[in-house]
C-alpha cells in the first residue's frame, strides 16, 4: 500500500508484500492454533470452510511434526465419519489421500510412530477409511484411487498390533463387498485370504495373551487401554471392551472371507478341513449377537458344489450344524439351510443323511421360522426325497426307522385325518386330555416309565391339528426323559414341543427342559440360549412389575456364560504354557466378570420391557459367592424351590 509523507501526499511503497490469500491465512492459523480444525468446522461460510478443510487435510499429509494436533483432528474426524458416513464433503476435499499419507508414515517410519502420540494415528486413519466406505460404492472407488489398500494390507499383516488389524480388516471388507472395487482388493487375494483365515482362527488367543490375560495394569499397552475405554479406564471396562473388539475382529475377518466365498474364489484355501472345524467354534456370542460369524461363512460355502463336498466330509461340522438346527439361537435357520442344501445335492446326500436325519426329523412339524413359512414341509420333502429308493442305500436301522415314522406321520396319518369331522376331533381332544391326566398322575406316583407309555398313547391318539395339545404332551414326556437321565430323548421331545409352540421356540417349560438336557450333554452354548429364552418367556408372561428371575435359571446362565466365555479356550491354553505374561488363573475374578456380563444382559432384556427397576436381588448380587454369602444364597434357593415345584407340577 502507499503511505503518507510529511506533507500529506501519497508515496508508493515498493517493499510491501502482496496480500495473503485464504489458503495462506488458513496455513498460518493451523501453525499457530492446534484446535483450528474444530474452529473451521464452526465456520458459517461454506466456501471458506471447504477451502480451510482442504488445506487442513493437505497440511496433515505433509507436515512432519509430533504434537497432539494430528490426534485431536483425527479423533474429531473419527466421530464425524461414524455419525455421518454418507456425507460427501470430506471425500471431495481429499480425506482419503490424507489418511493414506498418515498410514504410510505409521507403517514405514517406526521412529515417527513411537514419538509423542503418533501411535494413535494409524488406528484412527484406518477407522475413518472404513466408516466412509461402509455404505457408498462411490466413496469406495475414490478410496481405492487414493491408494488405501496397500497401507491397509500392511496393518493386516500385523505391522503394528491387533487393534489396527481390527480396523484394517473392517475397511478391506467394505471395499471387497462392492463389485466395482472387489478386483482391487483381489489383487492381493491369496495373501489376503491366508492372513484373514489365520487372523480369524488366532485373534482370540492373541487378544487374551497380549491384553486380557495381562493382570498387571502397568504392563498393558497404554494406548490400547485409552482406545478401548476412551479415557474412562478401569480393568473391568477394559476387559469388557477388549472382548467386544476381539469378537468384532473375528466376525469382520469372516465377513471379508465371505466376500470371496460368495464369488467362489479361493475356496481351495477356505475349505481347509482344519479351518472348517475352527469355524464351528466362532460365534458372535452375547457381545456381538448381530453377526452369524462362523455359520454364516459355512452357509455361503454350502451354496457351492466344492464347498458342500468339503463340508460333507467333516463329521464335526455336520454335528455342529445339527445342534444349531435344534437350538433357539437366532441363526437356527442358517443351520437348517445348510443341512437342506447338503441333502438336496445327490453327491453329498448319502454322505450326510445318516447323521442329519436324526436331528431334522424333530423339526418336521415346524410351521414357520422368521420369514420362512412352511419350513417343516420343506424339511419333510427333503428327507423323504426318493424315499423308496433311498431305503436300499441307507444301512443304519435307526435312520430307516426314523424316516419310516416321518413317512407315517406326515403322509399316511395326514391322509387319514384329512376327512376327520370336527365332532370326531373334539372327541379325540377329550380322550387325549383324559390320558394325559392319567399319565401325570402316574408320573407323580414315581412310575416314570409308565408315564412315558401313557404319553405315547396320548400322542398316537391326538390329531395333528391339535398342535397345542401335542406340544404339552411332548414337553411332559421330555420331563420324564430328563428324570431318566436320557438327555438325547429329552432334547428330541422338547424340540418337537417348541416347533409346535406359537410363535416357534416360545414354550417356557420346553425351553427350560431342553436347556437342562443340553447341559447334561455338555453343550453349553445351546443350553445358554435356551435358558435366556426361558427367562424371556417368564418376563413376557408376568404382570408383576417386579420381575423375579428364578434362582435355578440364574444359576444355569452363570454356569453356561462361564463355559462359553469368548476367551475360555485361550485361557485354558495359555495359563499352562505362556510364561511371558502374568495370566491369572483365579477363577473368582473370571466369575465376577461373568456375573457382571449376566447382569448387563438381564438389564438390557428388562429395559426392553420397561421393568428394569424391578429386578430382584438375584441379579443385583453376584451369583456365585464365598463365605457368608452362601447362607444368603441358600435362603434364596429355598425361596425359589417352591416356584420350581409348581412349574414341574403344572404338566
Amino acid at each position: 500500500m502507499d503511505s503518507l509523507n510529511k506533507k500529506g501526499k501519497m508515496t508508493p511503497n515498493f517493499n510491501t508484500t502482496p496480500p495473503k490469500t485464504i489458503n495462506d491465512m488458513v496455513t498460518d492459523q493451523m501453525r499457530n492454533n492446534p484446535c483450528c480444525f474444530f474452529c473451521i468446522m464452526k465456520e458459517p461460510d461454506t466456501s471458506l470452510r471447504r477451502s480451510c478443510l482442504a488445506t487442513c487435510f493437505n497440511e496433515m499429509s505433509v507436515i512432519n511434526r509430533d504434537d497432539q494436533q494430528h490426534v485431536l483432528v483425527l479423533s474429531g474426524l473419527w466421530n464425524i465419519a461414524m455419525a455421518q458416513p454418507d456425507d460427501p464433503e470430506f471425500i471431495s476435499l481429499g480425506i482419503f489421500d490424507c489418511m493414506v499419507s498418515l498410514l504410510e508414515k505409521g507403517t514405514n517410519d517406526r521412529s515417527w510412530l513411537f514419538r509423542g502420540q503418533n501411535i494413535y494415528i494409524p488406528y484412527y486413519a484406518a477407522h475413518v477409511i472404513g466408516s466412509y466406505t461402509m455404505n457408498k460404492v462411490e466413496f469406495a472407488e475414490k478410496a481405492v484411487v487414493a491408494g488405501v489398500i496397500p497401507p491397509l494390507m500392511e496393518l493386516l499383516r500385523g505391522k503394528i498390533s491387533w487393534v489396527e488389524q481390527r480396523v484394517a480388516v473392517r475397511a478391506l471388507g467394505h471395499l471387497a463387498s462392492y463389485e466395482r472395487t472387489f478386483e482391487a482388493v483381489a489383487a492381493y487375494e491369496e495373501e489376503l485370504v491366508r492372513l484373514t483365515m489365520n487372523l480369524a482362527s488366532t485373534c482370540l488367543d492373541q487378544v487374551y495373551t497380549k491384553f486380557v490375560g495381562v493382570k498387571d495394569e502397568n504392563k498393558r499397552s497404554k494406548y490400547h487401554c485409552d482406545l478401548l475405554t476412551r479415557g474412562a479406564g478401569g480393568l473391568e471396562m477394559e476387559n469388557r471392551k477388549a472382548e467386544e473388539w476381539a469378537s468384532q475382529l473375528q466376525c469382520w475377518s469372516l465377513y471379508l472371507l465371505n466376500c470371496f466365498a460368495c464369488k467362489e474364489r479361493s475356496l481351495n484355501l477356505i475349505c481347509n478341513q482344519g479351518f472348517l472345524v475352527d469355524l464351528c467354534g466362532m460365534w458372535g456370542g452375547l457381545v456381538n449377537h448381530s453377526s452369524p460369524a462362523g455359520v454364516g461363512l459355512i452357509r455361503i460355502l454350502c451354496y457351492s458344489k466344492y464347498g458342500r463336498q468339503n463340508i460333507s466330509e467333516s463329521k464335526q461340522v455336520l454335528e455342529n450344524l445339527c445342534h444349531l438346527s435344534r437350538s433357539s439361537d437366532d441363526w437356527q435357520y442358517m443351520g437348517i439351510d445348510c443341512l437342506l442344501l447338503l441333502l438336496k445335492d445327490i453327491d453329498t446326500r448319502y454322505k450326510v443323511i445318516e447323521i442329519v436325519t436324526m436331528f431334522l426329523i424333530d423339526l418336521v412339524e415346524l410351521k414357520s421360522l422368521g420369514d420362512r413359512s412352511n419350513l417343516g414341509e420343506t424339511i419333510t420333502k427333503t428327507l423323504l426325497l426318493d424315499y423308496k429308493q433311498s431305503k436300499f442305500r441307507i444301512k443304519n436301522s435307526h435312520v430307516l426307522k426314523a424316516l419310516q415314522q416321518t413317512w407315517e406321520l406326515k403322509e399316511e396319518r395326514r391322509k387319514r385325518e384329512k376327512t376327520m369331522s370336527v365332532e370326531k376331533i373334539e372327541e379325540k381332544r377329550v380322550l387325549v386330555n383324559l390320558i394325559k391326566q392319567q399319565a401325570n398322575h402316574v408320573f407323580w406316583l414315581g412310575d416314570v416309565e409308565e408315564g412315558i407309555k401313557m404319553y405315547n398313547e396320548a400322542l398316537d391318539t391326538c390329531p395333528l391339528k391339535l398342535r397345542k395339545e401335542r406340544m404339552v404332551l411332548y414337553s411332559n414326556r421330555a420331563q420324564c426323559y430328563l428324570l431318566l437321565r436320557d438327555p438325547d430323548a429329552a432334547i428330541r421331545d422338547s424340540t418337537r414341543a417348541l416347533c409346535l409352540s406359537n410363535p416357534t421356540n416360545s414354550h417356557g417349560k420346553s425351553l427350560w427342559r431342553r436347556s437342562q438336557a443340553y447341559d447334561m450333554k455338555g453343550l453349553a452354548k445351546e443350553s445358554l440360549m435356551d435358558c435366556i429364552m426361558f427367562i424371556n418367556s417368564v418376563t413376557t408372561t408376568t404382570t408383576n412389575k417386579r420381575v423375579k428371575i428364578p434362582y435355578y435359571a440364574a444359576r444355569m446362565i452363570s454356569k453356561q456364560m462361564e463355559a462359553t466365555w469368548l476367551f475360555v479356550n485361550a485361557k485354558s491354553k495359555f495359563t499352562r504354557s505362556d510364561d511371558d505374561y502374568e495370566i491369572s488363573s483365579n477363577e473368582d475374578d473370571h466369575q465376577l466378570e461373568c456375573d457382571e456380563m449376566m447382569r448387563q444382559m438381564m438389564m438390557m432384556m428388562m429395559e426392553k420391557k420397561s421393568i428394569a427397576s424391578g429386578l430382584s436381588t438375584i441379579i443385583e448380587e453376584p451369583l456365585i459367592a464365598k463365605g457368608k454369602n452362601w447362607r444368603e444364597m441358600e435362603r434364596a434357593r429355598r425361596r425359589n424351590k417352591t416356584a420350581f415345584n409348581v412349574m414341574a407340577r403344572s404338566m
